[in-house]
């Protein structure tokens, strides 16, 4: 994350109404804005219908009954490559008209309105202007026929592999046809649709097969700092999930505030905050849209908020002097404190059964271990290590052992993937970090400041948060600069973890199983430096670089000019 008392680095270059539906059927989760007017407008223009007096109205099941009562649409042909944002993987052309939304068109679920598809089905029904018909119905000229290839599992699981994102497009006499093995898949494959009927009125004859590189894509948002209403944040995990982006970090707890409700220390929490009852509103939303929120609370820095009410746990140095944000981590009362905290706040963010269960530690810029001499500047820390783990011990090894306990206090809450911060790594000492905790990258220019390397070598995850690219911090303080969304599509890639080069390992180290990905960071430093509305807009477009880099790190086809625009015709 990022420190207004770090060292000056050099200068950088700056860079629809809803759908009718059958008799009998329940509408999925409140779907998302349908289409704007002028988009779909266009499109149904274009999708006109041969004898367009006999076509069914939307929802109408009649052409079960009789299908020669179902009219073949006629449109222009839908030419060039599917145009969305992140490109397809892999599009093969066929000959004909392709696919447009069309007057009478439906969504057909063949697998019934409880399947685990039926919710994406409404979603895109919904975004389309489309009916939405269940179970065994004769899929007319113009329908979308969604169907799950794989075991019908808990509806919107988090996934595990890109495999599981997998989906199959294909555009044939005038129908449209999409399966995926899982609801994910499906979702991902409604996405694709969306954007196209924005970019070009639809998708053009042939079949795409799509899937992402990287398995872990997202954005991390510091609501501590600079507090974001519940509508923000839901409407930038709509903006994320079109995207296809699938993670959301919720940075809740800083040094100017604890932005979550608490029942366990109310003392602590900002006035401007978030209620229990709207987080899980949010984590219910991100879990339709197949986002996974990664919470974090960091410690042992940046605990300012909570301190401000525990004077006697604050850290002192050798001369007396209280260190803002950092707990004493020698005190034996700091950890109950900071345990009660992750416990209530781990069981707020619930997660599926046997789904991934993400939890960040922070770990960051402990301002103990930023010392010159931490041993001479913190003595009580120094005794307490050496107490614990012998005359060896270090404030390093505290401090890791600090982690390593929180670590197993959100664990026994059933998070099962957790992370930290880089610079809450450490090496050559008695004590080592949790061998399942993932490496968050973000910096190679703080106190612990290791190669990644050596990270991806010692066979740790690193999570991709290279501040050069993908730090977003509001004021620009420390000649940090705002990201643009064009240095990201031209010069990064989910290996290029520090600076501006890929990391010096052997290919088979920065594979999706050990870089999973990366998430792109908002850091609100100087709060008052752009409003909720200047930093949504200034996001925009690095995220839709993130997405287009983390799914697909080649070169991309599209010069940086026309993925802009396109990301600008597909965003509106």
């Amino acid at each position: 994350m990022s420190n207004p008392m770090r060292p000056p680095r050099a200068p950088r270059p700056s860079a629809s109404p809803r759908p009718l539906t059958t008799p009998g059927t329940r509408p999925g989760p409140a779907a998302r804005a349908a289409l704007p007017a002028v988009a779909l407008a266009g499109a149904l223009l274009l999708a006109g219908c041969s004898g367009g007096a006999d076509t069914e109205p939307p929802g109408s099941t009649s052409a079960k009954m009789n299908p020669s009562s179902a009219a073949t649409p006629s449109w222009a042909p839908v030419t060039g490559k599917p145009q969305v944002v992140p490109a397809v993987r892999e599009f093969r052309q066929a000959d004909g008209r392709g696919w447009r939304p069309s007057k009478g068109a439906r969504v057909v679920v063949p697998a019934g309105e409880k399947s685990n598809v039926a919710d994406e089905a409404q979603r895109m029904a919904n975004d389309l202007g489309l009916g939405l018909v269940y179970g065994d119905q004769e899929v007319r000229p113009g329908d979308v026929e969604v169907k799950l290839t794989g075991k019908n599992s808990d509806n919107n699981v988090p996934v595990k592999s890109a495999a599981d994102e997998a989906y199959t497009l294909t555009a044939a006499g005038t129908k449209l046809t999409l399966t995926a093995p899982t609801d994910a898949g499906i979702f991902y494959g409604t996405r694709t649709v969306k954007q196209a009927v924005r970019a070009a009125g639809g998708l053009p004859e042939g079949t795409i097969e799509d899937r992402p590189d990287r398995p872990q894509r997202g954005m991390s948002l510091d609501n501590a700092r600079k507090p974001f209403s519940q509508n923000w944040i839901e409407a930038r995990l709509r903006e994320i999930a079109d995207l296809k982006l699938n993670q959301f970090q919720l940075h809740f707890s800083d040094d100017q505030g604890f932005r979550i409700q608490s029942d366990t220390h109310p003392e602590i929490v900002s006035p401007d905050h978030l209620s229990k009852a709207q987080v899980r509103q949010i984590i219910a939303l991100a879990r339709t849209l197949h986002i996974s929120v990664v919470p974090e609370l960091d410690s042992p820095g940046h605990l300012g908020a909570v301190l401000d009410h525990y004077p006697d746990l604050q850290l002192r140095n050798a001369r007396g002097r209280v260190i803002s944000g950092a707990i004493d981590i020698s005190n034996p009362k700091s950890a109950p404190l900071i345990d009660s905290l992750l416990k209530e706040m781990a069981e707020l963010f619930t997660n599926p059964k046997g789904a991934p269960a993400y939890w960040h530690l922070g770990g960051d810029e402990y301002q103990a271990l930023m010392a010159s001499s931490p041993a001479t500047s913190y003595p009580q820390l120094a005794r307490a290590a050496q107490k614990k783990y012998g005359s060896r011990g270090t404030i390093e090894d505290l401090t890791t052992g600090w982690l390593n306990d929180r670590q197993k206090t959100v664990e026994a809450k059933g998070k099962n993937r957790v992370e930290a911060w880089n610079d809450g790594f450490f090496t050559g000492g008695v004590v080592s970090a949790d061998k399942n905790r993932m490496v968050d990258y973000w910096t190679g220019k703080e106190a612990g400041k290791r190669d990644p390397a050596d990270f991806l070598r010692e066979g740790r995850d690193v999570m991709n948060f290279n501040d050069e690219y993908l730090y977003y911090v509001l004021g620009e303080p420390n000649q940090f600069v705002y990201p643009t969304g064009q240095r990201i599509y031209e010069s990064w890639t989910p290996r290029v973890i520090r600076g501006t080069r890929p990391v010096a390992v052997p290919a088979g180290m920065t594979g999706p199983d050990r870089i999973p990905g990366a998430r792109f960071a908002i850091w609100c430093d100087r709060a008052q430096a752009q409003t909720v509305e200047q930093v949504a807009a200034g996001i925009r477009l690095p995220l839709a670089a993130l997405a287009q880099k983390t799914w697909d790190p080649g070169t991309p086809a599209l010069s940086w000019s026309d993925f802009k625009a396109l990301a600008n015709r597909v965003g509106q």
